[in-house]
């Protein structure tokens, strides 16, 4: 879920010719505005009961795209609305604007929660997901591909994965053996979009809405 304030027209992208012995410095730029607006904005989002994941900023000509991503706090389930968003997305615009270190130049805020898909980086996005079904893609050492399962156990040294072997058309699957991956042996992860799922929360609407 996102939603953008501050709107201002189209900002094209740097083209590859524009780099040049500037770019590394545009680059370090970028990292301190960012830890810094991350200080600065953190209070707000705390003030609203979310996790503030990170902030990133985008740097075009004259104007700045910042790019604020929360999540609902440790041991929540769900995910943040779209009136949360808007009220912190209000909230953070105010203090950008007061804020006192500003340069006057103009910025577009852009405020969102992870959607499905994301990496899993973070030991809470691993507990976030537990019971949904993600894919692991092991580091190249391992010798072994990705492993798709069901997420049933997170500890602080790694995850275990129930994997579910795909039968007939029609019938459940099948569980397989329980695969345990620790985390310095995991390259990537990800929570994978389950469509029963997303028709299950359809049809939750529906009768809530009868």
């Amino acid at each position: 879920m996102s939603i953008s304030d501050r709107s201002h027209d189209p900002v094209p992208e740097p083209s590859a010719d524009a780099a040049g012995p500037d770019s590394e410095i545009v680059s370090d730029s970028k990292t301190v505005l960012a830890e810094r607006l991350f200080s600065l904005l953190q209070p707000v989002v705390q003030e609203r009961r979310l996790y503030l994941e990170d902030v990133q900023v985008k740097i075009a000509g004259t104007r700045r795209i910042v790019h604020v991503i929360v999540d609902l706090p440790n041991g929540e389930e769900g995910s943040v609305s779209l009136d949360v968003i808007a009220d912190l997305s209000h909230a953070l615009s105010a203090a950008l604007d007061a804020d006192p270190e500003d340069d006057d130049r103009p910025y577009e805020l852009e405020v969102s929660s992870p959607g499905v898909g994301r990496p899993l980086s973070e030991l809470r996005h691993w507990r976030r997901a537990l019971g949904r079904i993600v894919t692991v893609t092991p580091v190249k050492q391992e010798h072994t591909g990705s492993q798709t399962g069901r997420l049933v156990e997170v500890t602080e040294a790694g995850v275990t994965l129930q994997p579910e072997v795909q039968v007939k058309k029609g019938m459940k699957p099948k569980v397989g053996e329980p695969v345990s991956f620790s985390f310095d042996k995991i390259r990537q992860a990800k929570v994978e979009v389950e469509f029963h799922r997303a028709e299950e929360s359809r049809e939750a609407n529906q009768e809530g809405r009868g």
